[in-house]
């Protein structure tokens, strides 16, 4: 479960490397995301940008300060499966995405939670290397 003001990592190439939660945006009274929720961020840390960078990847850079949506990919937090099994992850994890919940990077570097299928984030599933 993250809550307002969580740190997370953010998994992808879009250039930020650390992450906190300033918004959870569901329809329910419960102000805490899980996996597959979108949330509202901010940059807390990322890559600097440099000139040599051009192309696509140069237009998805992010910087910090900036506020962007974000997916949730790993929590902390176990969570529990229809089949009884529970998963839990070392870390909170982010990827980054557009208005139109499309990843705003090309790649992402590490594994996901298979419950983003259930959310409609089949995307990010697809970047991952390994859906757990």
């Amino acid at each position: 479960m993250l809550y307002l003001k969580s740190l997370m990592k953010v998994i992808d190439n879009s250039g930020a490397i650390q992450a906190e939660c300033i918004k959870v945006l569901r329809k329910s009274p419960f102000n805490y995301a899980s996996v597959g929720d979108e949330i509202v961020c901010v940059i807390k840390k990322a890559k600097p940008i440099s000139s040599q960078i051009t192309g696509a990847s140069a237009s998805n850079r992010v910087k910090k300060g900036d506020v962007v949506h974000a997916v949730v990919v790993r929590t902390k937090q176990p969570v529990k499966r229809p089949d009884g099994t529970v998963i839990r992850f070392d870390d909170n994890a982010c990827v980054l995405v557009n208005k139109n919940k499309e990843p705003l990077g090309t790649r992402i570097s590490s594994v996901v939670s298979r419950e983003l299928l259930d959310k409609n984030h089949s995307k990010i599933i697809s970047m991952a290397p390994k859906a757990i």
